[in-house]
Parts: C-alpha cells; structure tokens; sequence
C-alpha cells in the first residue's frame, strides 16, 4: 500500500508543469520555434491491433520527420504526463496489457495512483495545449454518440477550449456524425476542409456535411490557424482531410459492416469507453480488414499534412504572431 503521507508530499505546492517530463529533443523544438506535431497514444494501445500498432505508431513518427516535424508522442507513464516517448516506451505502449485509456477526467488518479495510460484525443491536446504544441495529428475525433442519451465525447468539449490546430479524417465513422456537425458549429470550431468540400467520413472521403472553408495547402490552414490566435478566439481549428483514395471504403461495405457492429454491440451491452474500440475491431473483422487499412492510411496521411502545417506556421510565424492588423479609415 502507498504511504499516503509520502505521498501527499508529492503534490503539495506543486504545479501542473511538475509532473510533466518531456524530451530533450522536443523541448529544444518548442524553445526554438520549430515545428512540433502532438500525437496521441490511444491508437497504439486501444485502436489498432498488435503487432499492427506499434508499426504504425513508428511509421506515423517517421512520417512527421521526414515532413520537417518532430513528433511528440503523449501519453502517461508511472503518473507522469510524458510529451515525447523513446523508443523502447513506445513499444511498451503498444505492447503492454495493462494501459489505461486515459480522458481528462482520469488524469488526477493517474497520477495520484501512478497508472501507466494511452492518452485520448482530449487528453492529449490539452497536455500538448500546457506545453505551446500547436498542430495534433490523430485519425478521427470523438463526438455525439448515436442514441436517445446526449452522449458527447470529451473530445468536444475540450476542442472549444483548446488553442490548436487538429487534423483529422472527421469523427468516427460509429458515431452520430450530423450531430457531431452541429456541436462543432455550435461551440465556434472552425471546420476546414484540406482538399474537400464535405467532411470526409473517416472511411469515406465525402459526406453531405458541410466544411467552413476549402483550402489546397498547409499554407492556407496554417493562415487561417494563425487569425484565430491573433485575433484571441479560443478552440481549435479542426483540419479535416479525407482518407486516401486507395484505401476509402466502398460505401454499400461500410454500411452494412456498420449496421452489423451496431447490432452486435447492442445486443452484447457495450456501453461507455469501450464501444468505440469495440465497433472499430469488429469492423476490421466484418469487412475483411478493409477499414484497418483505411484507419492506417489515414492515420499516416494525417501526419504528413499536420507536419507540413506545423512547418508552414514555424515559417510564417512573424505574419500575425507579435503584430496587430488594423486598418484605421480614413475619413
């Protein structure tokens, strides 16, 4: 049992910035300017099967150096929130059986209990927010769940609140996706569409929900990213860029691969934090591995353009950063 009184000591005082560990390599990219890409660890140890994930998560890391950026993996290890992961603490996230998934919400007793936690989208954007990340690649967001309950992801919420730029395939494909519209719109989350004019569906590159803006180039999200800062409006700019045309899932599959998850984890009672990695696998199995593929290649293609707008705001940062922008007319 842990000596609570030894314990206690630990966090009398403290800030949050005193439980945090994060590598060389990274803190010298931030205190410098140059380009940092966040990203989460839920994938490694709850979406993606073994050995699978661990090679996507190094290929997903590889990916963002060779586009100019430094990757920095988060997740929670021993009870200290860890922005950047070696090599051999990356394969124990992906490797080990006992990795916590981790929400905002689990962060005090993880670190009160010292738990060993894959870091969700909320979790890892608000410890890369703490730390001055400000572009996060990661597959797909959470959002409102289907059902009568207002379900809605932590995800969200923590979106609206968060100064950053996510880039993603839309939310998961399992979830209410017109809703999850509609929060977004709600809650001022700028929706960017990279090279599309509808928010991509996860495994569908289109959908019938509209994008805020179309843009062609990490330049013109980094641009649109760095008004929001300069201008002091809170949340996140969500860059939605469609899965890769190679690997999107025929739609007359996904739908009836969907309708089937839907109807096993109904009938098995899967509720909660569980159903989303539940409704992944078991698609992955129903359609022939078919949206695994998809979910890698989106996965690596994600990367590469948040890197490349990681990039294109370190370049560019002198053009709102420190400045105002106002015209005064003339009379």
């Amino acid at each position: 049992m842990l000596n609570l009184h030894l314990e206690h000591s630990r966090f009398v005082h403290m800030q949050k910035t005193d439980f945090l560990k994060i590598t060389s390599e990274v803190e010298s990219a931030l205190v410098e300017g140059r380009p940092v890409v966040a990203l989460e660890s839920t994938v490694i140890a709850h979406g993606l099967p073994r050995p699978i994930n661990l090679e996507t998560a190094r290929n997903v890391e590889s990916i963002v150096r060779e586009a100019g950026a430094i990757p920095a993996t988060i997740a929670v290890l021993d009870g200290w929130l860890r922005v950047g992961l070696k090599p051999e603490e990356l394969e124990f996230i992906g490797t080990s059986p006992n990795i916590k998934k981790l929400s905002t919400r689990d962060l005090p007793i993880a670190l009160a209990e010292r738990w060993n936690g894959a870091t969700t989208v909320a979790t890892t954007s608000w410890i890369a927010d703490m730390v001055g990340i400000r572009v996060f690649a990661t597959g797909g967001i959470g959002g409102v769940h289907r059902g009568e309950l207002p379900d809605v992801s932590a995800d969200l919420p923590q979106l609206a609140r968060t100064t950053m730029v996510v880039v993603c395939s839309g939310a998961k494909i399992v979830l209410d996706l017109d809703a999850t519209r509609e929060w977004l719109e709600t809650n001022g989350i700028t929706v960017v569409g990279y090279g599309c004019d509808s928010m991509p569906a996860f495994y569908s590159r289109e959908s019938h929900l509209p994008v805020d803006v179309h843009v062609d180039s990490p330049g013109q999200a980094a641009l649109i990213a760095s008004a929001r800062w300069a201008i002091g409006l809170k949340g996140a700019t969500l860059v939605t860029v469609p899965v890769p045309l190679d690997a999107e899932v025929p739609n007359e599959i996904l739908t009836a691969v969907l309708d089937e998850t839907l109807r096993e984890a109904a009938e098995q009672k899967i509720m909660g934090r569980e159903l989303t990695p539940f409704l992944l696998s078991r698609m992955s199995e129903h359609s022939g591995g078919a949206t695994l593929k998809a979910n890698i290649a989106l996965l690596e293609n994600n990367a590469w353009v948040a890197a490349k707008i990681a990039v294109a705001i370190a370049d560019h940062a002198a053009a709102f950063h420190g400045s105002a922008r106002i015209l005064v007319e003339e009379k």
